[in-house]
Formats: structure tokens, C-alpha cells, sequence
């Protein structure tokens, strides 16, 4: 029951960003982002772009290499699908977010994106390490959380959305970033990591 509410939690936020954030990148209009541009940077929308995209791809292939079925049924298919997520969308993801930040207009959340991508980046870098290690179990723990961690902007912003609804709740935009862009990932590595737990065989067993 816990794994299939995991999943379908997952899955939820994998298509919320699909038709909130990546229609407005894919229009190829720099009008629509979501994100003030830098003109001292005349590549900032082209790098944005390719972040979203990737940011998208990431989330889409790591949550094929969750879904239990595929990797019992259709191994080829998990392989392929991890490899795309490491290598062509999550690690590129992830540097991208540290070419952007440096231009960022939004003088708040800075620091809690580049932990998260920090973190992205080693979770990742850790689970393929164990892929080709073949110590399948720590391979698997380390890729939910990074999956998690794909999704922190995803939450993040659900998240910060929500707040906005909570009657006589009132809070400057500034803090608001702020707090979204530590509290989505960081709530969802605490998840996965209940996650995990609840998923884990008993002690004493294979």
C-alpha cells in the first residue's frame, strides 16, 4: 500500500510539472518564462530552456526506472531509461541550475537550489556507481533519492502555491521563495526515506 501511494504520489507530480512549467519553455518564447531574464546574459533563456527540458526528461525516465513492472518485465527498457536519466537529464540538469543561478533577479531560495542540486548530483552519481558495482539495493535506495530530489522544484512550488490558500496566512514573496526552495526537497527526501523503510524486507531476509 505504501509503495503504491509512493507511486502514485510520484506520478501526480511528474505530470503536475509537465502541464504547469513546461509548456511555457516549449513555446521557444522568451515572454513566457516563468523566470525574470538577465540581459547581461544574453544565453540565460537558452540554457534555461535546455534546464527545463532535461528537468522534464529526468523525471519522466527516473520514474519508469521506479515502476516495478518495467524493471521485472522489460530489464532493457530500465537500463536504457537509467541511462538516459543520468547522463542525459539529470547530471546535465543539475550543472545547468549552477550556470543559471549566478543570473538569478530573485535575490531568495539561491542557496536552497544549489544544495538541492548538490545533492542531486550525488545521490545520482552514487546510484549509477552502485548499478555498475552491481550492489542492486544501494542502487536502488540511492535513485529514489534522487528521484526525490528531481522533484524538489516540483513540490516546492505546490507547496508555496498551497500557502497562498491558507486563510489569514500572509507572507512576503521573498520568504515565500525562500522557504519553497528548501522545504520541497526537503520534505520529499524525508518521504522517500519513510519510503524505503516501509519498502525494506525484514532483517535476516534476502
Amino acid at each position: 500500500m505504501a509503495r503504491r501511494a509512493w507511486l502514485v504520489g510520484a506520478g501526480v507530480l511528474v505530470i503536475f510539472n509537465l502541464l504547469h512549467a513546461f509548456p511555457r519553455y516549449a513555446t521557444g518564447d522568451p515572454h513566457q518564462s516563468r523566470i525574470p531574464l538577465d540581459p547581461g546574459f544574453p544565453q540565460y533563456y537558452g540554457v534555461l530552456v535546455a534546464h527545463v527540458v532535461l528537468g522534464n526528461l529526468s523525471m519522466v525516465t527516473v520514474f519508469l526506472q521506479l515502476l516495478p513492472g518495467v524493471r521485472r518485465l522489460y530489464p532493457r527498457v530500465h537500463r536504457i531509461s537509467g541511462r538516459l536519466y543520468v547522463f542525459a537529464a539529470a547530471l546535465p540538469s543539475a550543472l545547468l541550475a549552477f550556470v543559471l543561478l549566478p543570473f538569478s533577479k530573485a535575490p531568495s531560495g539561491q542557496i536552497g537550489l544549489a544544495t538541492m542540486a548538490t545533492l542531486w548530483i550525488a545521490t545520482t552519481v552514487a546510484g549509477e556507481v552502485r548499478a555498475r558495482q552491481r550492489r542492486f539495493q544501494d542502487h536502488r535506495r540511492w535513485m529514489v533519492y534522487s528521484f526525490a530530489l528531481a522533484l524538489g522544484t516540483s513540490w516546492g512550488r505546490v507547496l508555496s502555491e498551497a500557502m497562498t490558500y491558507i486563510p489569514g496566512f500572509r507572507i512576503d514573496v521573498l520568504p515565500l521563495l525562500e522557504i519553497s526552495s528548501w522545504l520541497g526537497w526537503i520534505v520529499n527526501l524525508l518521504v522517500a526515506h519513510w519510503w524505503l523503510r516501509r519498502s525494506a524486507p525484514p532483517r535476516g531476509l534476502p
